[in-house]
């Protein structure tokens, strides 16, 4: 298989600041940005567009490291922009989303087309220092992601999800697949999940890194593109072939004693919440080597607790090839952990996890 070119800005030399185009058709938004960023090390705003097509227009010319890009804007909105710079000129850009169920919509859209991250708008004065501490950080991350070009992302359209969707309780030994991924992962679940088969016959467990209120939006996306049945997790909830569960946003996804799904809020692990380690680590203490996980892109090494101890069960753990990850930070981790049974570029991670769920059933089967 052919890697994948990478986007030319991949790394992002330490000694030099990363270099930001700020897009936002509010003038007093362009400034508290720029004054913000422009005071923090590693950070310099190199100029400012008040729309879309204005940025189009700098960034040939100043080859930004990095984008900043507001949602909502006169003459190219947001999503016309990226879709513009993703496929005319890739490279990291980090939404302005305003957390509403129009903007959650939005962001979930836009991180599908290749954005690499989000920020939240403050919705007042008073949170902007808070805001910015996230900008600055999520910034400095994304100099450093994997951009690929729109044109090499599979497009789904072709995927007609059936109009009844086919949901069934779990058979004895059928198999659990846990999918889990952070940064760059709204894109690639964009891509394993939707050309996943409605007859799976597995349990599909969903974690992504992402805040309440982005979640729902992700599962409704997935689910009007996918042929299994996608939703945000709900307390009682119970692991049904046909189905992909996906873990919301601010809490902690687990199995109880009557293989319930249930939520918490316990402390983050890895400093997130809802945690891959988490919903891993329960679902193999209770499964063992049934249990399939998929670590796909992201910052970190949350999954890896929970696949090393798959892993020593006999259970399978397939990881997404480094040529394909925005991030390749968790798959990383596991692999160097020696935990990894197979390892494949996104477009190849589907096929895989099908051929992990027959093989799992022949071995289940037959012990």
């Amino acid at each position: 298989m052919v890697p994948l070119p990478s986007s030319s800005n991949a790394s992002v030399s330490t000694a030099q600041p990363v270099r930001v185009l700020v897009v936002d058709d509010s003038a007093f938004m362009r400034f508290s940005i720029s004054q913000h960023l422009n005071g923090r090390d590693g950070i310099q705003v190199i100029a400012t567009a008040r729309d879309g097509q204005e940025a189009l227009e700098l960034i040939p010319t100043l080859k930004p490291d990095v984008v900043t890009l507001d949602v909502e804007m006169p003459r190219l909105d947001g999503i016309s922009t990226l879709r513009e710079i993703m496929t005319r000129f890739p490279r990291p850009v980090v939404m302005l989303s305003s957390l509403t169920r129009e903007g959650a919509v939005t962001t979930i859209q836009a991180l599908t087309l290749g954005a690499v991250d989000f920020i939240t708008k403050p919705d007042r004065q008073l949170d902007i220092q808070t805001v910015m501490d996230e900008a600055a950080a999520k910034i400095k991350r994304a100099a450093s992601a994997r951009v690929r070009p729109f044109a090499l992302v599979r497009s789904v359209s072709q995927n007609k999800p059936v109009a009844e969707k086919p949901v069934r309780p779990l058979r004895p030994n059928e198999p659990i697949v846990v999918i889990g991924s952070s940064t760059g992962g709204p894109r690639a679940l964009n891509e394993v999940v939707t050309a996943l088969p409605a007859d799976l016959p597995a349990a599909v467990v969903i974690v992504q890194h992402m805040p309440a209120g982005f979640t729902h939006s992700l599962a409704e996306r997935l689910n009007g593109l996918s042929k299994l049945l996608v939703r945000e997790a709900q307390p009682g909830d119970r692991l049904m072939a046909g189905q992909a569960l996906l873990a919301p946003g601010g809490f902690h996804m687990v199995l109880d004693e009557n293989e319930q799904i249930a939520l918490n809020q316990n402390s983050p692990v890895h400093g997130v919440r809802p945690a891959i380690d988490v919903t891993l680590t329960s679902l193999v203490q209770r499964y063992g080597k049934r249990v399939i996980s998929v670590i796909l892109t992201g910052m970190g090494s949350d999954g890896t607790n929970g696949s090393v101890l798959l892993h020593s069960l006999g259970g399978t753990v397939i990881a997404e090839h480094e040529s394909t990850c925005v991030v390749w930070g968790m798959p990383r981790s596991v692999l160097e952990k020696q935990a990894v049974d197979v390892v494949a570029p996104l477009t190849d991670v589907a096929d895989a996890i099908q051929k992990a769920v027959r093989e799992n059933l022949l071995t289940l089967s037959g012990s």
